[in-house]
């Protein structure tokens, strides 16, 4: 019997060993997540167009006289003042033609003090019965000739003296100018066409077309939006905000049958010259009274089937918020139209591990963070 009872506990001790208890689940981690808070602020309503940036004023440099070119006197792409020499053609000829002129004026108007002085004399002689009526008249018509000869020859001369001025090549406007098509030793004329261009650089127009529906929304009751009160705004190519801003100037008055749009110009602030002629850029078109707006970062949107959605933190976990972007926003943040109403933390870091209802830690963080 003793021996039965020790074989007992020995297989007591062994089913413990074979037999583990039951194991107690262990609480699951709370995922960390970045979150900002949703804001509400005050959103310009906003139209985005393509534009294209064109100067104000455009200059193609011609000669316009033939000679040789003696020297080009200007660096290309560098700024140039009004009234600055470009080129210079040699301007002997151009001087010989001006003495040659000179001359000539100067013996039509002595012949003209010759025909003023016999037309005196005929008619002291006609007046003491001693001369002809014919002598005084063909006296008078000679001093008629000398007078459009010394008129012809003085026209000339300015012409001469004109011509010789065209000899130095002068910017006629303020800007920037462009590479040169000749070089010093060529033969350049009226017939060599362009030389060089010249653009102004502040201000600069921001053209874009408009598309009707975009135009008749803003011609209320049939009235045209007060251009004063239209900011224009615009992004470069790489994303960047310039930051002047310009007014809306001129619309044009007629719609391009082709694109059934209208041409929309504004005159745009450039006084670093960052802006350049030709270059392609997006157009911000500001019509309205800045609005209160729900304003989220980009990171956080999620788009699947379903539309666009975010994760929420409500009561330690994560929550799907249904959520339809809109126009407008700054830098990096969106505007969101419907599905929040500001103040709710929003999950943007993170989210990557996130799944609706997951118990999750929310730390604060800034608004650019992006999406891991």
């Amino acid at each position: 019997m003793a021996r039965f009872s020790l074989f007992l506990r020995v297989l007591g001790i062994a089913g413990g060993i074979i037999l583990p208890a039951t194991a107690q689940p262990e609480p699951v981690a709370a995922l960390p997540v970045g979150t900002v808070v949703a804001q509400r602020r005050p959103i310009n309503q906003a139209l985005d167009f393509v534009g294209r940036v064109e100067a104000v004023g455009r200059v193609e440099v011609r000669a316009r006289v033939t000679g040789f070119l003696e020297d080009v006197m200007f660096k290309e792409g560098e700024p140039v003042k009004e009234g600055a020499k470009l080129y210079r053609i040699e301007p002997d000829l151009f001087e010989a033609a001006v003495k040659q002129s000179e001359g000539a004026l100067e013996r039509s108007r002595a012949a003209q003090t010759l025909a003023a002085i016999q037309l005196q004399r005929a008619q002291e002689l006609l007046d003491r019965n001693s001369g002809t009526v014919v002598a005084r008249d063909q006296a008078r018509a000679a001093l008629d000739q000398a007078k459009g000869a010394v008129t012809g020859d003085e026209a000339n001369l300015q012409t001469a003296q004109i011509n010789l001025g065209y000899t130095h090549i002068l910017a006629p406007i303020t800007g920037r100018i462009g590479r040169t098509s000749v070089t010093k030793g060529n033969v350049v004329g009226p017939d060599s066409g362009v030389l060089t261009s010249i653009v102004s650089q502040d201000p600069m127009y921001i053209t874009f077309p408009v598309s009707q529906r975009e135009f008749l929304r803003y011609q209320q009751g049939g009235d045209r939006p007060d251009r004063s009160k239209i900011g224009v705004k615009i992004r470069f190519q790489d994303g960047s905000d310039y930051g002047q801003v310009g007014r809306v100037d001129f619309v044009n008055v007629s719609v391009d049958r082709a694109t059934d749009t209208i041409l929309v110009r504004a005159v745009m602030p450039n006084p670093s010259g960052a802006l350049r002629d030709g270059q392609l850029v997006r157009v911000a078109l500001q019509v309205e009274a800045p609005e209160q707006k729900v304003v989220v970062p980009q990171a956080a949107l999620i788009a699947d089937q379903g539309g666009v959605y975010v994760f929420a933190v409500e009561d330690g976990r994560a929550v799907t918020k249904r959520v339809k972007p809109g126009q407008g926003g700054t830098g990096a943040d969106t505007v969101i139209e419907e599905g929040l109403s500001g103040g709710e933390l929003i999950i943007v870091d993170g989210l990557q591990r996130v799944r609706p209802g997951v118990s999750v830690r929310a730390s604060p963080i800034g608004p650019s963070a992006s999406r891991t």
